[in-house]
């Protein structure tokens, strides 16, 4: 679904992602993991559309992506979400995730005037389709509440909320565990996997709760320094030497000797 080749990104003399060729698979929950300065918020930031690659290219589903802007992406289906969401803080849930859908009739003050019906008809359909999502994510609870009074993780779940008002191929989410209570986390892993068993969502995340990658992710790639690492199952990786280094600053092989 996404084919990242040779990508390299430099700021000034800083390198920050160097000659990287990844695949996100169709179907797939693929998991980004790296040591902070690592690269993997950069390579995000191309594959979405939000920075230009200094060199190599990038595919969604076959087609060229490089360098494309970001609401070019939002309208061929490739969404993301941020560390730190972003809401409408003074909307109610139900009205951030009815906000989503682009083009809306409404948006044309000559179609408020003299085409009521048409606007009218479309924003009970978006209606609609924001209770379904509620519904899927079991925060009925939350309807009629402001954005700006959720927790950290409720506001993650709406984020993954407005990606469902939309049809999304790929959804690419940075960090959606970050700050957010074990429980909740719970709820948010279960939601990412019903989407893509049940919708079909193809997702690549940025994490750095293992055990969070661990129950989601397959495969994981590793990155550190700017470059690829490793890839291969959640285990796998973390039994790696060279990830464990990049990690921990030491090998197994010398922890082991020290123990």
């Amino acid at each position: 679904m996404i084919k990242v080749e040779s990508v390299s990104k430099n700021f000034g003399g800083v390198q920050a992602v160097n000659d990287v060729s990844i695949e996100i698979q169709k179907g797939s929950i693929t998991g980004l993991i790296g040591p902070n300065g690592a690269g993997k918020t950069t390579l995000f930031n191309i594959i979405a559309g939000n920075l230009k690659p200094s060199q190599g290219r990038i595919f969604l589903d076959n087609e060229e992506i490089s360098g494309l802007p970001p609401h070019t992406l939002f309208h061929m289906g490739l969404l993301r979400t941020f560390q730190i969401a972003h809401e409408f803080s003074k909307l109610t849930v139900l009205e951030n995730l009815m906000m989503v859908p682009a083009g809306q009739s409404g948006e044309n003050l000559l179609n408020a005037w003299f085409r009521f019906g048409k606007v009218k008809e479309e924003e009970k359909a978006f209606r609609d389709k924001a209770r379904e999502v509620i519904d899927f994510l079991k925060i009925q609870h939350l309807t009629h509440e402001q954005a700006g009074n959720l927790s950290g993780g409720q506001k993650k779940l709406l984020e993954l909320g407005r990606t469902m008002m939309v049809d999304a191929k790929v959804v690419l989410l940075d960090e959606v565990g970050a700050g957010v209570n074990r429980t909740l986390l719970t709820e948010i892993g279960d939601a990412i996997i019903r989407l893509n068993q049940d919708r079909g969502y193809t997702f690549c995340m940025i994490e750095h709760d293992m055990d969070f990658i661990g129950r989601l992710c397959d495969p994981v790639i590793v990155m550190a320094e700017g470059a690829l690492l490793a890839q291969g199952t959640a285990e796998e990786v973390k039994a790696n030497e060279a990830v464990i280094e990049a990690y921990l600053g030491t090998g197994l092989k010398n922890q082991e000797s020290q123990a």
